[in-house]
């Protein structure tokens, strides 16, 4: 009896056209650096607006030639937001936290850089370098939101680890106290699905 209905079912389905929902993809992106390549797979179902933000300006070239301006061994790596003469580069509107979308700040994922504004993301990116718990979130509060995880990295996890062990200083510009001492360039980033 179910096998005929399940049968039914699915020539409902097909004989008056209903869309099935798409299964999400994962869109995999290429970020060349001057340490050598990361790839990332970006998920799009658990971070709808975030992923697309990262991919417009990755497709826009706004990435390119920029920098890893933060750098803590056994935390994480920032970037996305400055020239290689400390200029901030000029982003769009910023966006909703996504944070509370089920992904953890676990070593090897990317998330949003935002300031203390839980809803203040703009370009500025970083790869988790450990476990970071405290960066995930716990609720719909200032304190609570956490930093939005939108991807992770599934190839190059050598090249974060290279990048997280230069050495650094603190610059004599604000905000710039774990600065790479040689600047680490972010060549490009591209998709490549």
């Amino acid at each position: 009896m179910r096998r005929a209905i399940a049968s039914l079912l699915l020539w409902l389905v097909f004989s008056l056209g209903v869309a099935l929902p798409a299964q999400a993809e994962v869109v995999k992106v290429l970020m060349s650096t001057s340490l050598g390549d990361i790839t990332l797979e970006l998920y799009p179902d658990k971070a709808p607006k975030t992923v697309a933000n990262f991919l417009q300006y990755a497709d826009e070239g706004f990435y390119d030639n920029s920098i890893f301006h933060r750098v803590i061994f056994d935390f994480m790596i920032q970037g996305g937001g400055f020239t290689s003469d400390l200029k901030q580069k000029q982003t769009h509107a910023t966006i909703r936290n996504e944070a509370d979308n089920g992904l953890r700040n676990d070593k090897g994922t990317i998330a949003m850089a935002r300031t203390p504004d839980p809803h203040s993301a703009s370009a500025q990116f970083f790869i988790n370098h450990k476990n970071n718990d405290f960066l995930n979130f716990r609720s719909k509060d200032f304190q609570g939101w956490g930093y939005a995880v939108f991807g992770k990295v599934i190839q190059g996890m050598n090249v974060v680890d290279k990048i997280a062990e230069q050495p650094t200083a603190k610059l004599d510009k604000p905000g710039f106290d774990d600065a790479p001492r040689t600047s680490i360039f972010i060549k490009s980033v591209k998709r490549i699905n």
